[in-house]
């Protein structure tokens, strides 16, 4: 039954054009010539740095630059240029929100210059190995030494930085099997990582530990470290509110139920897809992903994973 409902998501993601994806590309051949990093104040010293790949978040103060995740191995000059418009220290730490490297591509430039690479034991294990994303049909060989994190952890850690307490914590199998969130205590800001896209249904990387109910879970614990006051950045997409990650929470539990009940009635994955479970929400949840077929492939990660 699982080896059926691979090949069918195999067959989704054949058809899936990666050039169409709203919220990032993962092709090594990416073109970043035009990409510009523009870094935005979020509260206090606590910032968030757009450009290609996984949003970035900054704490910068007399303690150095304390970076979460690192986008493209080709960025890291364009990064580097719009973290010195706000601080001439150099990039102390660097943490990692899990594996994928649009979020950890610049792991090893910023390691041969002296960066403290901090994430969950699983990423430096995954990326000691050669990496294959199958969603994206995308391979990564493994990283040399200086790319992979110095200082892992199984549940949890803090770093006190800048004035301020970095609450790291582990979410089991929700992106991934390696996801972090990062929790500014006096500031009030959190980095969900891509455990939370502000925008279209998330990607479940079923093949490298992600599940729905992790999702659900990693959406729970954000909103748990939430008030109203609460700055939220996700792994893509615009900066969000409290009231954005509820809104998130529901899409996804509301989706999962959907799903879970067609799956209970021992309906195959090629049927649920095609009775196309979902479409009533194609005007407003799946807008946000101009890929016809990405609502498709939420569906195969949540059944797969129920």
């Amino acid at each position: 039954m699982r080896t059926k409902i691979k090949r069918v998501i195999k067959a989704l993601v054949v058809s899936l054009s990666i050039s169409t994806l709203a919220y990032t590309s993962l092709s090594t051949a990416q073109d970043f010539s035009n990409v510009e990093i523009r870094a935005e104040r979020i509260r206090d010293n606590i910032y968030v740095l757009f450009g290609a790949g996984g949003n970035i978040g900054m704490s910068v103060g007399d303690d150095g630059v304390f970076l979460i995740d690192d986008q493209f191995a080709p960025l890291t000059e364009k990064i580097k240029k719009a973290i010195a418009k706000v601080s001439n220290e150099p990039i102390r730490f660097v943490v990692n929100t899990h594996f994928h490297f649009d979020h950890s591509g610049g792991n090893e430039n910023l390691g041969k210059e002296g960066a403290v690479i901090v994430a969950h034991r699983n990423v430096r294990e995954r990326m000691a190995k050669d990496q294959f994303v199958k969603a994206f049909n995308a391979r990564t060989p493994a990283q040399p030494d200086i790319a992979l994190p110095i200082v892992t952890f199984t549940e949890g850690v803090s770093l006190h930085l800048n004035g301020d307490e970095a609450v790291i914590s582990h979410i089991e199998h929700a992106h991934t099997d390696s996801d972090s969130l990062i929790y500014f205590k006096n500031a009030n800001v959190i980095h969900m990582g891509d455990t939370f896209t502000n925008g279209p249904y998330p990607f479940i990387d079923v093949d490298n530990g992600g599940t729905i109910d992790g999702v659900i879970e990693a959406a729970k614990a954000g909103l748990a470290l939430s008030n109203d006051q609460t700055r939220i950045i996700p792994g893509h997409g615009k900066m969000a509110s409290k009231s954005d990650l509820e809104a998130h929470l529901n899409r996804i539990q509301v989706t999962r139920d959907i799903i879970f009940k067609l799956k209970q009635k021992g309906m195959s994955l090629e049927d649920v897809i095609k009775a196309k479970p979902l479409e009533k929400y194609e005007s407003t949840w799946g807008k946000a992903n101009p890929n016809e077929r990405w609502t498709d492939l939420y569906v195969g990660w949540v059944y797969e994973t129920l």
